[in-house]
């Protein structure tokens, strides 16, 4: 569009081309580095904990595992805002994707509160259902009591992240996250180390910090949805969120929660064939599972920007853009993890004796590096496609497809593979690693079968 067109636009054809004309790599890098922020903290956590107490890391991590269920449900409709929201920005309708900003808000208001409650008040007996016991149970009571009132605040923070997203303001829910995670690390060396004289809190003190953390990034991104898009948000939207709109993000959004909570739970499950194979198996899965990150860290990061994009597209009835703008994600997703995979393939034995000395580790994760350059292309399908197919509209897709291939692919070949025939660790990846293609491969068909033309959330106004 040449700049004689761009003056000849009214103010409304103005503010859509502004939306349809952000690029990938504007949108995505800060979905990159947060990303990266977000395993990173996570990592040094553990290290700290695990540097502290043994007892004190396993009781956290257990009551981590917990807790990320319970944050299923603020992801309900933290998903349904991206899709909806970048679909009407997309439209041109701008009024509507600002009332659906509030709704999510409003939504995700109350479901903190329940869940919050229901965690401080049931915690404890959720937590005995993983069979701890003794000081880990202690530190893992302790950890979900505080953490679990924090829920309140991260539920708040997703919403209000998916809106900026929505938005394509991507840098600022980085810049926040950062500040957390500078909040969150502090709070653990004050709690664990006892600088400057200050007691050791231990994971009281460790819990707090998340806590503040979480607190400062809601003031932090109430300010920048008002700063950034003029919106304020009051007790008044947390009372009226529409019907309709609510209608709208559960529809989108409980589909894609279920597919995630069936994978979560299909994961407990395989971890439960690996703890069968021995110490050794369980831990070369922990260090795999770290390592494996650093593979499809680009690609996430690219396909939640180019769920944006699509959305928009699919808003403006773009469809050849939105169909062109999946393939080139695609391509470069394959390129990026495939690449990333053989490089630490090839350096795989020191790069495991970073996490471990025992040669039996080692001897059990080598050949799992090198499976992963095997899976890594079929991951790449299926976040992009199924990622892009949900920003379509296209919803129900994903989560069927996803939950017959993780029980009927990815549990059952685990077993089979690993246990049965007994390939070990190996063979559990295998198996993933048949459920990523599966699903890639079904992902890749269904996109170019256009769906979209017919599954359209929002229509153009004339």
């Amino acid at each position: 569009m040449n700049l004689i067109e761009k003056r000849c636009l009214t103010p409304l054809e103005k503010t859509n081309s502004t939306f349809q004309e952000q690029s990938l790599f504007s949108i995505s890098w800060p979905l990159f580095i947060e990303l990266t922020l977000h395993m990173g903290v996570g990592i040094i956590a553990t290290f700290m904990l695990g540097h502290y107490s043994d007892d004190a890391a396993a009781g956290v991590g257990v009551a981590n595992q917990l807790l990320n269920l319970f944050i299923l449900v603020f992801n309900v409709t933290s998903i349904g805002a991206t899709v909806l929201v970048s679909q009407n920005l997309g439209a041109g309708q701008l009024k509507k994707a600002r009332d659906l900003s509030r709704s999510v808000f409003g939504l995700n208001f109350w479901f903190g509160i329940i869940v919050a409650a229901f965690i401080f008040v049931f915690g404890g007996h959720l937590l005995s259902l993983f069979d701890v016991e003794g000081k880990v149970f202690e530190y893992g009571h302790t950890f979900v009591k505080i953490c679990g009132i924090s829920l309140f605040f991260e539920s708040l923070s997703l919403a209000l992240s998916s809106v900026l997203r929505s938005y394509g303001y991507t840098k600022e829910s980085m810049f926040v996250t950062l500040a957390m995670d500078l909040i969150s690390v502090t709070g653990n060396i004050i709690a664990l180390s006892g600088i400057f004289g200050l007691p050791v809190t231990g994971v009281q003190g460790v819990s707090w910090s998340i806590m503040i953390a979480r607190a400062f990034a809601v003031g932090a991104l109430l300010y920048f949805v008002y700063n950034r898009l003029s919106l304020s948000l009051t007790l008044k939207d947390v009372m009226k969120a529409k019907k309709e709109d609510i209608k709208g993000l559960l529809a989108i959004g409980i589909p894609s929660a279920g597919e995630n909570l069936s994978y979560q739970l299909s994961q407990l499950v395989i971890t439960s064939f690996v703890v069968s194979l021995g110490t050794a198996s369980l831990a070369a899965r922990v260090y795999v599972l770290n390592i494996n990150m650093l593979c499809f860290l680009i690609t996430v990061a690219i396909a939640q920007g180019t769920q944006l994009l699509v959305a928009r597209y699919i808003g403006a009835k773009q469809y050849d853009r939105a169909l062109r703008r999946g393939l080139r994600t695609f391509k470069i997703a394959i390129a990026a993890s495939t690449t990333t995979a053989l490089i630490i393939a090839l350096i795989g034995s020191p790069l495991l004796e970073t996490f471990t000395s025992d040669p039996r580790i080692i001897a059990v994760g080598l050949p799992v590096l090198w499976a992963i350059v095997f899976v890594e292309p079929g991951r790449a399908a299926n976040i992009v496609f199924m990622g892009s197919l949900k920003s379509a509209g296209d919803v129900r897709f994903p989560v069927v497809i996803g939950i017959i291939s993780m029980w009927g692919i990815a549990v059952s070949l685990s077993y089979l593979l690993g246990i049965h025939l007994g390939l070990g660790l190996l063979g559990v990846w295998l198996a993933q690693g048949a459920d990523e293609w599966l699903r890639g491969c079904f992902a890749l068909r269904r996109w170019l079968m256009k769906p979209w033309e017919r599954l359209s959330k929002v229509r153009v106004p004339a």
